[in-house]
């Protein structure tokens, strides 16, 4: 059976860090998730911050100039990629697909460690240079792998459709799950938070285009009858770490 032919059995949100951003400090998570197929495929969305971040007291993280956008607040190996698979009892050899929303530091930064694995993006992120990752600063380059580049919405498996969604990034990716009789919309940062929207996008490279993205997710979920996790709303902070479904 091949991956498109399976179909998705769970889904987990992943805690991959507390951070407090912006100069009235929000809180918000950087989660990950790891889709798990009936026939026992795990799939990882996004691999979060640098494993350094966790392990060198921070000095990494100001190399990268990360503290002129906010600060990680207690980041442990336990919130690292490798690190919030194995309190669920997985390696990182066991994850043989990730896909990756977009490539900035809290979302690409534990790539390196999934070599192994296919990596699903969008063929317009991947002809960047290097990873996005924060800033002027491209310290990390594309590892090498097996990528895998789409140019439209496409069913990856039973349950799982990504969806080209340009504008915070010109190649970002959200992903519609269904599982259990129920669909999740995962915008990543397609909808940082849910008063983007209203706020006109100013996180965005291309606002415009990015109100045009929100606006297709939000017409799909609703049809879909699906829950919108936004990428790093301030209101599930606290509520959708570890969370699973179904």
């Amino acid at each position: 059976m091949t991956l498109r032919q399976e179909t998705v059995a769970r889904l987990h949100a992943l805690d991959l860090g507390l951070f407090d951003v912006g100069p009235g400090k929000r809180r918000i998570l950087c989660p990950g998730f790891l889709i798990t197929t009936d026939a026992g495929t795990h799939i990882l969305l996004d691999t979060g911050f640098p494993p350094a971040y966790a392990t060198d007291g921070c000095a990494a993280a100001l190399a990268d100039g990360l503290d002129k956008f906010g600060q990680l607040k207690g980041f442990t190996p336990a919130q690292t990629a490798e690190g919030a698979l194995a309190l669920l009892g997985l390696a990182v050899t066991d994850i043989s697909h990730v896909i990756l929303s977009h490539s900035h530091i809290d979302h690409v930064g534990s790539l390196p460690l999934f070599t192994h694995a296919e990596i699903i993006l969008t063929a317009t992120e991947r002809a960047e240079p290097a990873p996005l990752y924060f800033g002027p600063n491209r310290p990390m380059p594309w590892p090498q792998a097996r990528y895998r580049t789409l140019t439209r919405a496409t069913q990856i498996c039973h349950g799982l459709r990504l969806i080209p969604t340009p504008g915070h990034t010109a190649g970002h990716l959200s992903a519609l799950v269904t599982l259990g009789g129920q669909s999740v919309m995962l915008t990543a940062d397609a909808i940082n938070r849910a008063c983007e929207p209203a706020e006109g996008f100013l996180d965005a490279d291309d606002p415009i285009l990015a109100a045009k993205s929100a606006a297709k997710l939000l017409t799909l979920a609703r049809k879909a009858g699906a829950e919108v996790i936004y990428g790093h709303e301030p209101t599930q902070a606290l509520t959708l770490g570890r969370r699973t479904w179904p």
